[in-house]
């Protein structure tokens, strides 16, 4: 059946006069800037880029943590495509300036690549160089070397730090200056430092340093910070930058509690209002999942912990404290390859984040898509009044009220923007954590006096842990109005000639929408949906509860205006692809950007993933490129002048062209299905540990006889030698040991205390002979333990050898960065000896000669297989004058059951389409996250260490590893270091697991490993 409703010429004349004459336009306040560029400004709601206001939603992703530059555009375009408009990236100092004077941007620290493709895809990017980054990286991602060399405290105006860091804020300065959104680049801003503290005189003026360093060498675009614990530092005064922004984790970092939320913030906005009233809003990092520990849970338990009910409450409530910028930590968490953690965490980031570290989405991805494309469809949210909530403490506000018999455990928020009138009810249960199930209705102000709302509709329903944002006095597309909606907004806009609205809803709850159809159009005929007559030129249309119902109904459909209405899974099916059409108001340098380059969209239900659109042919052919994994019904919404659709170059089938609404079936290849997995085997094994063996020659070490140190925590006993890897240029992984003495015969031991930092272990061997392991968990990091010698093991009146190795998870970060790993103590007990000689080795070269510049300072450490390159592709294993290998599995473990390493090492041959995006794992010991067993086990895949497993501690057994790490079309090479830890047999097992595929991807993958030379050895 077809009606004919409001005409256009009464919704756009008679209902938005209404609305203009009920509302009016606010004065805008006075815009601010840095006085260095008028492109970025700001008032106290949001930014202005390029006169617009700017709603800055964001997530956080480390490009170190993901050394594969094709790839970084993977990311971006799928946090575009949920709907963020910005990315925030940390820049390692210690990856890119490995020692003094050195400074590498190349390859995947390469910052132009990064530009690149963030402007391919459309996104900005809020810059943080640090130095300091904390990101639970070592140190805090400050240059190892100058934890040691740096005199006195570091992240202060001294002499010695300022210069150790500002020359590699000149090559900040020098890489990013070109790029800036100034100069039609993607930089928005810049971020100073870290998490700093204002009240410590020395940092305030170390952050004001930087600040002018910026400014002087042409950086322009708006400074920011991040203030740790709500403290209020660095919003005015000394190092306070141009944006005031905050640290905020409301739920803190655990995964092992279950589902157990802290408290939903309910006191940002007057956190805000007393501390920085004339800037936006801005939430630095709010909180996106957390980092798993050492013997932790498992990022399962993170995610059921911080998954999509997390951000259906939490970033609710952050819109509800008219919060104007966010960025989320993290979107993607990405790697720990090498030795980038610091001791807290292990191998995987993955944070629980919105993608997961084998770069697939998941239910959080939906749900933040579902809230960013209703941002990003809501102009009128970027600048709204807070006007208050439901909190009878503080008595409420006139504008809303909660009825009904569950109203005391509900809670609402209202904001209004004062120049529309449009309103936002932001509802939540009123102890954010309740899982009850609870109804109520609203009474709220609107355009047409005090709504109680639903009108027919039995109620308003919370499910559990359930946020809603219901909007009042709604404009969308062109002349669309709704007076109120109690279903979710999903999108809203103007596709072709119509206007277009896309709201959603649990099926098993009612919802209820009033809005002006305008047209000759249809109804939907269905019994879950009533329309009542038009009351002053709104239609009220109730859909109720119909428990199971999943697809989207077509609620109206006329020449001017669609209506859908979806289950929440169905609407989050579809993107809306931002389509490049220039016209007058395209920013040069912007043109793939929402709002700045285009505001031309399409609907496209169905696919995994829509990586792009385009209007082809003078608009006649929609051209779709994006990822698919099964075969799918294809729906779009697209404007009249379609007749033809490509999905990644490939024509399909459709039906109602012209007629806007198009319909047809995406084929995924069978290929996606046909992924083989190899099995791992032919392993090559050879001892990696001549260091114990009799006779070994350490003559070419270096010698550890420093008797000083700038490194915090000084040495708690021995002769006054310090000890400590980082004095002489070994800052990472594992470090080995020899401690010499000519024996008496009445030594009884070794006194030892080691610090490797949190989960570290070390070994240690008198000559030949294993004596015992030491461990700690706890934050120290640091054992202390009497190593006693057996008699037999001691040579009288000879040259005695005391090995210890060590692992080192990391430096500490805030005030422990300049971490005392190595040897804190050392003495022999028994007889008048001591130790005549220490000398120390870690990874080849140290941190200023290491020789792989591809994989960086971090990837190796001090093992004699690292040393020689054994892990690299290449390395002939059957080349018995380079290493004596010999053929044995990896399950058989060491040989004779002893403690001590080994190295196996082989090869396995990939060879997929090239139209599949794969992501492979390694997985130890079927998946078990701990098996009992005392070892530790280094993953090398083709060179790149990218794996530590503890098999007595766990959590982590799977490792996954990116194509372009991983060859997905060639021959890789794997190795494993296998550490016993005790004289008993390990058996760990490695298979390779396919994590997913998908048919698309963004193109071919370059792998950059470089294979095998040989290495000129300091034994």
């Amino acid at each position: 059946m077809r009606f004919h409703h409001l005409a256009k010429w009464a919704s756009r004349a008679l209902l938005v006069s209404l609305l203009v004459l009920n509302f009016g336009l606010a004065a805008e306040p006075p815009r601010k800037s840095n006085g260095l560029t008028g492109v970025v400004q700001w008032d106290n709601y949001t930014l202005f880029v390029h006169n617009q206001r700017t709603f800055l939603y964001s997530g956080e992703f480390h490009t170190f943590r993901l050394p594969v530059r094709e790839l970084w555009l993977d990311i971006f375009q799928k946090m575009v495509a949920a709907g963020l408009n910005g990315v925030s990236i940390y820049i390692h100092w210690g990856l890119t300036n490995p020692a003094p004077g050195t400074f590498d941007f190349d390859d995947w620290r390469s910052l132009q690549p990064m530009f690149d493709a963030a402007k391919r895809a459309g996104i900005f990017i809020t810059l943080r160089p640090g130095p300091y980054i904390n990101a639970e990286t070592t140190a805090g991602g400050l240059a190892l070397w100058s934890t040691s060399l740096v005199e006195g405290d570091i992240r202060v105006n001294t002499t010695s730090y300022d210069a150790a860091y500002q020359p590699y804020v000149s090559e900040i300065i020098r890489h990013t200056k070109s790029d800036q959104v100034t100069e039609g680049g993607p930089v928005l801003l810049l971020q100073i430092d870290n998490e700093g503290f204002q009240v410590l005189q020395p940092q305030a003026e170390y952050y004001a340093d930087l600040e002018k360093q910026y400014h002087a060498g042409g950086i322009v675009v708006p400074q920011t910070t991040n203030d740790i614990f709500m403290v209020m530092q660095f919003v005015n005064g000394t190092g306070a930058a141009d944006l005031y922004g905050l640290d905020w984790y409301p739920s803190r970092f655990n995964c092992s509690l279950g589902t157990v939320w802290g408290p939903v913030p309910s006191n940002l906005t007057q956190y805000h209002l007393e501390t920085d009233p004339d800037r936006p809003g801005y939430l630095t990092e709010y909180q996106g999942g957390s980092q798993d520990y050492w013997g932790g849970p498992g990022y399962d338990a993170c995610r059921e912990r911080f998954g999509a009910e997390y951000e259906d409450v939490f970033y609710k409530a952050s819109l509800a404290s008219n919060i104007k910028m966010q960025s989320v930590y993290m979107f993607y968490g990405g790697t720990n390859w090498g030795g980038i953690a610091f001791p807290g965490t292990y191998t995987s980031y993955d944070y629980s984040g919105a993608i997961k570290e084998t770069r697939f989405l998941w239910e959080k991805y939906d749900e933040m898509k579902r809230q960013a494309i209703f941002i990003r469809s809501s102009p009128s949210l970027r600048k709204t009044d807070w006007i208050g909530d439901t909190d009878k403490a503080h008595g409420g506000i006139r504008e809303l009220t909660i009825l009904g018999e569950d109203a005391h455990k509900a809670f609402g928020t209202y904001l209004k923007n004062p120049d529309t009138g449009t309103g936002f009810v932001v509802v939540r249960q009123l102890n954010g954590s309740s899982t009850d199930d609870i109804s109520f209705k609203l009474t709220v102000a609107s355009s047409q006096g005090d709504l109680t709302i639903p009108r027919h509709a039995p109620s308003i329903a919370l499910n559990g842990r359930q946020s809603k944002v219901i909007v009042i006095d709604y404009v969308f597309g062109a002349s669309g109005l709704v007076l109120y909606s109690s279903a979710s907004v999903f999108f809203a806009g103007t596709i072709g000639k119509r206007d277009v609205l896309l709201v959603y809803g649990a099926s098993d709850q009612s919802h209820e929408i009033a809005l002006a159809l305008s047209g000759y159009g249809t109804h939907v005929k269905s019994e879950r949906v009533y329309f009542t007559s038009p009351q002053k030129g709104f239609t009220t249309v109730s859909i109720l509860s119909q428990p199971g119902f999943k697809g989207l109904l077509t609620l109206w459909h006329s020449p001017s205006q669609l209506v859908f209405f979806a289950d929440p899974v169905t609407a989050a099916t579809f993107w809306a692809p931002a389509i490049p059409t220039h016209t007058a108001n395209t920013v040069p340098g912007l043109e793939t950007y929402w709002q700045f380059g285009t505001n031309t969209t399409v609907l496209v239900g169905g696919p995994y993933l829509v990586r792009n659109a385009s209007l082809e042919d003078g608009g006649r052919t929609l051209a779709l490129r994006g990822d698919m994994n099964a075969t799918v019904p294809l729906t779009l919404v697209a404007p009249e002048t379609v007749r033809s659709v490509t999905w990644n170059g490939r024509h399909v089938s459709i039906t109602g062209a012209a007629e806007g609404v198009l319909r047809g079936r995406l084929e995924v290849s069978p290929s996606v299905r046909a992924v083989k997995v190899p099995k791992i085997g032919g392993w090559q094994f050879a001892d990696s540990l001549p260091e114990v063996k009799n006779g070994y020659d350490d003559s070419d070490w270096v010698v550890a006889d420093h008797t000083s140190t700038n490194i915090t925590i000084p040495p708690a006993f021995g002769d006054g030698r310090v000890l400590y890897g980082c004095d002489y240029g070994f800052c990472t992984n594992n470090i080995l040991w020899r401690g010499h003495f000519n024996s008496t015969g009445h030594e009884k031991g070794a006194n030892l205390t080691i610090n490797g930092g949190t989960a570290f272990a070390a070994s240690v061997w008198l000559n030949d002979v294993f004596l015992d392991t030491v461990s700690d968990f706890s934050s120290d990091g640091e054992a202390n333990a009497f190593f006693v010698f057996p008699s037999s093991a001691l040579r009288s009146g000879q040259d005695n050898v005391l090995t210890v190795l060590q692992d080192h998870m990391g430096n500490d970060e805030f005030q422990n960065e300049k971490s005392d790993r190595g040897i804190r103590g050392f003495e022999l007990v028994g007889g008048p000896g001591q130790f005549s000689t220490w000398k120390v080795q870690g990874n080849l070269g140290g941190y200023t000669a290491f020789p792989d510049r591809v994989r960086g300072v971090l990837n190796e450490g001090g093992l004699f297989a690292e040393r020689a390159g054994w892990h690299l592709p290449g390395f002939p294993t059957n080349n018995s004058s380079v290493a004596n290998f010999t053929a044995r599995d990896l399950s058989a473990g060491l040989p004779d059951r002893r403690a001590g390493v080994g190295f196996f090492v082989t090869t396995l041959d990939l060879n997929l389409p090239e139209d599949l995006d794969a992501t492979f794992s390694f997985e130890f010991d079927g998946g078990a996250q701990t098996t009992g067993e005392p070892y530790r086990a280094l993953l090398f895949v083709n060179g790149w260490k990218f794996g530590k497993r503890i098999g007595n501690v766990g959590p982590q057994a799977r490792f996954p590893v990116p194509p372009g790490i991983l060859d997905h079309h060639g021959t890789n090479t794997i190795a494993v270091a296998l550490w016993a830890l005790e004289n008993t047999a390990v058996h760990p097992t490695l298979e390779l697991v396919l994590e997913g595929v998908v048919e698309g991807g963004v193109g071919p993958i370059a792998t950059n490993n470089p294979g095998w030379t040989a290495r000129t050895l300091k034994h």
